[in-house]
């Protein structure tokens, strides 16, 4: 199976990542921060040193880095931990989800309300515009993606985040798309709360999220064991105890330190430029058929998270993708849980097909795919001509 479907989780983790992983489970199979024998303690000093790594590499401190179930669940923390009743909250046209669903939840219970600030493709300033504009008295928060994962659109958050920080308002971040791929530094983009799905470019398994938490949090949405102040029927004020709750993911988190790790030893910059160079080819192979129609930016600024959208003549995206995985190919089809970015580019009704390769993907890949699609053109023939 040719698995092109790496912006719902990298399909291949690194060998150093899956060592890690089960080396975890067998010499790290201990409670951190419960107990008090040489296991816990050796697991304990594990995930520190994972949380210290975390921070630098994206420009926070060691103590503001908190592990959560997912992204998803490092979203709804900054957003309701953060929001008091009357506040006004700003929210771009590409968001996921992720956070339209929370804030909107909290718009229909009479707690908060919210705009929407129109992404103005492939012009910055008109984006950052866009938000500006939005701007009242009450407007406490500002979430926006950093990578859609429906276009790959980049969002200008250092921009955006200036913004924030002359107006006081807190600043969100989705990074779901781009945290291992493109650069991303807390402090010189002023980002408050960073959201991080690790499972994605970072390479950890799955059921592990990363809440960078560089303002408190006025409220936890989870309570329960911490380890710590144990005799207090409340939640510690502290960080990272006050949002970690419960067990955490002790196999992830080894992962996820494997996977900075293999980042930095590739870099940064190397990943980025094959993935996006994928895209490019794909996007010009499809490019010269009318049979498809592009979404996103490729061609239109060159900066992109690493994900082609399009769709074929003749079939609905759900159909390419079921053909495609017959043929060995995996990739992702529908609204991907975005559907305001598919409001955005025209494609509410009928979504797109999403192709996201990875490091580990090849030039033969997207010939692969490319051979399939063309598999899939004859079968339109074949339905005229019947």
């Amino acid at each position: 199976m040719v698995y092109l479907d790496n912006a719902a989780t990298t399909g291949q983790k690194p060998p150093t990542v899956r060592r890690a992983v089960a080396d975890a489970l067998i010499n790290f199979s201990a409670n951190p921060g419960r107990s008090g024998h040489a296991f816990a303690q050796r697991a304990g000093e594990m995930v520190y040193k994972t949380r210290e790594k975390t921070a630098k590499f994206f420009g926070a401190e060691t103590g503001e880095v908190i592990f959560t179930q997912n992204c998803t669940h490092s979203i709804n923390m900054a957003i309701k931990g953060s929001l008091m009743r009357g506040d006004h909250v700003i929210i771009s046209s590409m968001e996921h989800n992720a956070v339209i669903r929370p804030i909107h939840t909290l718009k229909n219970n009479e707690i908060i309300n919210y705009d929407i600030a129109q992404v103005i493709h492939g012009d910055d300033d008109a984006t950052v515009r866009s938000f500006e504009r939005l701007i009242n008295e009450k407007t406490r928060m500002i979430i926006c993606v950093h990578g859609s994962n429906v276009t790959g659109e980049i969002l200008p958050i250092k921009r955006i985040g200036e913004i924030c920080k002359k107006r006081n308002i807190t600043f969100v971040v989705d990074a779901a798309q781009t945290a291992g791929i493109i650069p991303i530094d807390c402090k010189e983009s002023g980002i408050d709360f960073l959201c991080i799905a690790p499972h994605k470019g970072l390479y950890s398994p799955m059921g592990l999220g990363v809440l960078i938490a560089r303002k408190p949090v006025l409220r936890t949405i989870t309570e329960g064991g911490t380890g710590s102040y144990s005799n207090l029927l409340v939640q510690p004020e502290d960080l990272p105890d006050r949002l970690e709750s419960g067990t955490i993911n002790l196999p992830g988190i080894a992962g996820l330190s494997a996977g900075i790790d293999f980042i930095k030893n590739t870099g940064i910059e190397r990943i980025y430029k094959h993935e996006t160079e994928l895209c490019n080819m794909l996007a010009d192979l499809l490019k010269k058929d009318s049979n498809f129609t592009l979404y996103g930016t490729i061609e239109k600024t060159g900066f992109f998270a690493p994900v082609v959208s399009f769709n074929l003549e003749g079939f609905t995206s759900m159909e390419v993708a079921d053909f495609l995985s017959k043929d060995g190919v995996a990739v992702r089809a529908g609204l991907h849980c975005s559907p305001l970015a598919h409001q955005s580019i025209g494609t509410l009704e009928s979504g797109t097909v999403r192709v996201s390769p990875s490091f580990f993907n090849t030039k033969s890949d997207i010939y692969a795919l490319s051979h399939a699609l063309n598999s899939i053109k004859k079968r339109k023939n074949i339905r005229k001509n019947y």
